[in-house]
């Protein structure tokens, strides 16, 4: 309470008198000295009231700003020199809070961000910049990129701190220069790695950026942090402008190796929230191509994001299938992104277009590693198989082939061949379905006995059964409700077929 007393005084001190101004050296000394977190709070609170006081007042310098020595020389009035000297305290609180965004308490760090926001607004408000001309842009972007250094520290999880920054991040002038202070940041911090990922801070990066919001259309663009006359005359307030700056951040973000889990991180998101507001969506073939590179989910992911830029942007992309069949091996029914794989491959093999050999490809290849795929599984991709069959009614060879091959010895399908077209897909038979109908579990067996009978017109709904799994499997069968067996035998009266009670008769001792 001593301490918040004495702060008290020594704002209204410098705020009452210009002759006190010095004693703003009494709480600069408190906000950068090792203190107690509670004197800390209560020093970034007065430095708030102080400097939000002084901006407002236009009492700080307005322009240029010369060196501190240079400041005290003879041809500056006493005025200039004071709002000099105070604009230096400015600049010294300002790199005080930005070193207490990497405090250890959270409360800390928060209080040092929400009151740099403060000063953003207010400098915004009252520009220290001079205006040399009309139209030129008085908006505090340096002060604003201290903030975004702040979010983005080198060795920290920042997430909690980036999260109560959001809410600044609506105010689309905010957000169209926080993008930029971004795209500089990478910049400045990935050249000097050599290519070795950071994982902190491109983690923070991308918490960072993953959540904005951009606008559809530049009526959308309405809330903004301060408005200058000229505003309609400012990229800031145009739509293309907004753009670029996003296209060019994500760029240079996805341009640098990163971390493992990151790449599945941006590879979820990319179809929603980064290409639809590209003005060149095929930029991202680069990043797609080393994504795929990594294997598994990833892999997966980038094809999904390859097959958005076929089909929405015509980005030619020969080897598109080839990739995806690639990627068929016995993992795939046992992996935990299996029902994801699943849902993608079914939109990837949608068109009626595709070429016969090609879907009997990948029938053939699913149906081979389904004869070592758990029951859960099974449940699912025979019913997917169904559906390419009446997707591409020519494939049907494979279940209606007389003569056809029985097993594996004389199967001329090639397992092996990465290429579909040169498999021999066509020439076989779909035997491996045929041998799963004597699968010990009755519902495989059921299941894979529909491809003995005609196939109606209506495809199967798989989205059910693309989660199904082993426990759901198991507790289906547990609560099935037991039905009695009918016998086909006469239950036993006795021996011979007698009553026992003559039986007994007999035998009985005295």
């Amino acid at each position: 309470m001593a301490r918040a007393a004495a702060l008290a005084s020594c704002l209204e001190a410098v705020l009452g008198s210009r002759r006190n101004a010095n004693r703003v050296f009494e709480i600069l000394e408190l906000l950068a000295g090792q203190e107690e977190k509670e004197d800390i709070l209560c020093a970034v609170r007065t430095c708030s009231r102080l400097f939000g006081a002084l901006l407002e007042r236009r009492e700080l310098f307005v322009g240029q700003l010369p060196a501190e020595e240079a400041s005290l020389a003879d041809n500056y009035s006493a005025e200039d020199k004071y709002k000099m000297w105070m604009r230096h305290r400015y600049n010294d609180c300002v790199d005080c809070l930005a070193e207490l965004m990497g405090h250890d308490a959270f409360q800390v760090k928060e209080l040092s961000l929400c009151t740099l926001m403060k000063f953003v607004e207010l400098e915004a408000q009252h520009p220290l910049i001079k205006v040399e001309w009309k139209g030129s842009l008085t908006f505090p972007r340096e002060l604003l990129k201290v903030v975004v250094d702040g979010l983005l520290p080198l060795n920290e999880d920042a997430s909690l701190l980036i999260s109560r920054f959001q809410e600044y991040m609506e105010y689309d002038d905010i957000r169209y220069f926080v993008i930029k202070a971004v795209t500089e940041s990478i910049g400045q911090v990935m050249q000097k790695t050599k290519e070795r990922p950071l994982p902190f801070y491109q983690q923070n990066v991308f918490s960072l950026i993953s959540p904005i919001n951009m606008p559809n259309k530049e009526s959308d663009m309405v809330k903004f942090m301060v408005k200058q006359d000229n505003w309609e005359e400012l990229k800031v307030s145009k739509l293309q402008a907004h753009k670029q700056a996003f296209e060019k951040m994500w760029l240079s973000f996805l341009k640098h190796k990163l971390p493992t889990g990151l790449y599945k991180k941006v590879l979820v998101i990319l179809h929603d929230s980064i290409l639809p507001y590209m003005n060149e969506p095929t930029l991202m073939i680069d990043f797609l191509t080393v994504a795929y590179g990594i294997g598994g989910a990833i892999s997966l992911l980038a094809l999904n994001g390859l097959f958005i830029l076929i089909h929405q942007h015509n980005l030619e992309y020969p080897d598109f299938y080839k990739k995806l069949y690639s990627l068929l091996d016995p993992s795939i029914y046992h992996v935990k992104y299996r029902a994801r794989f699943f849902h993608l491959a079914d939109l990837f093999l949608s068109s009626s277009h595709l070429p016969a050999y090609l879907v009997a490809a990948f029938i053939k290849r699913l149906s081979r590693l389904a004869l070592t795929a758990p029951p859960e599984a099974l449940l699912m991709v025979i019913p997917f198989i169904c559906n390419l069959f009446r997707r591409h009614p020519a494939c049907k060879v494979l279940v209606h082939r007389p003569n056809g091959p029985e097993g594996m010895s004389e199967d001329p399908y090639i397992m092996e061949e990465e290429e579909p077209s040169e498999s021999r897909a066509l020439e076989s038979s779909l035997w491996e379905i045929q041998s799963l109908q004597n699968h010990y579990h009755p519902d495989v067996a059921k299941a894979a006995a529909v491809l003995n009978q005609s196939l109606s017109e209506m495809e199967d709904d798989i989205s059910g059964l693309l989660e199904l799994s082993a426990y759901e499997l198991f507790d289906k069968e547990v609560k099935k409700k037991a039905v009695d067996v009918p016998l086909e035998f006469e239950q036993v009266r006795g021996l011979f077929g007698k009553k026992n009670d003559v039986f007994a008769e007999h035998f009985t001792l005295d």
